[in-house]
């Protein structure tokens, strides 16, 4: 296989554009969610995110990077003052809809009226859930980290609440994602539906892993 090399310098002459595409690739596919947040004056918020990754599992923690607080972000404001919000995965057939919250609505539209997506509110959780998806998350602030070397913020959340289909959980804990039929992304408008190849045995250096058993698969 006869691969491309270049200096990472090289793209600073490439178009703004095309530079931001190709380096947003590079990080391989990402998670889709959409996340929710309700501002003090009680209007819903609703945000497509790919950049959300795993901090760890006890106590439960998720990490969320927002670029630089440049220009008015509605679901940063929102977090800050409230404290709450909701990551939703975004099922492959609500793609187009999640990828049209990205446009700059003014603050008093709420991205689930104009996208076509259904808020819960009513399980007392501050923030909206998207009743389409198939797995949401309620989460609490517990830090903003902010990174130096470009001013992107980390917000760091407590998930509190989890809404899940229980058929989707093997008896391992394992949660199957590919099942429930939610999506993923590459760069800033692909998006990709999942195929499972394996689940393995533990890893250890003895011997090779071995697929799992088809109950756990």
């Amino acid at each position: 296989m006869q691969l491309k090399a270049i200096p990472a310098s090289e793209a600073q002459s490439w178009p703004s554009r095309y530079r931001a595409h190709f380096f947003n690739c590079l990080s391989g596919f990402k998670p889709l969610h959409l996340l929710g947040t309700k501002s003090k004056e009680n209007q819903n918020n609703l945000a497509v995110f790919s950049q959300v990754f795993h901090i760890g599992a006890n106590p439960p923690f998720l990490g969320v990077l927002f670029r630089p607080d440049t220009v008015e972000r509605h679901s940063l404001k929102n977090i800050r003052e409230t404290g709450f919000f909701t990551l939703n995965h975004v099922p492959t057939s609500h793609v187009e809809q999640a990828h049209h919250t990205a446009a700059k609505f003014a603050d008093n539209e709420s991205e689930f009226e104009k996208c076509g997506f259904t808020p819960i509110m009513n399980t007392g959780f501050w923030a909206p859930f998207v009743e389409e998806s198939p797995l949401r998350l309620g989460l609490s602030l517990h830090e903003i980290i902010e990174i130096k070397a470009n001013n992107t913020l980390l917000v760091v959340g407590k998930i509190e609440e989890i809404h899940f289909l229980e058929s989707a959980v093997k008896e391992d804990g394992y949660l199957d994602l590919n099942a429930l039929n939610v999506a993923c992304c590459t760069g800033m408008d692909a998006y990709h539906a999942t195929e499972k190849i394996s689940r393995f045995t533990y890893a250890e250096t003895d011997k090779k892993p071995e697929p799992l058993a088809h109950n756990l698969f």
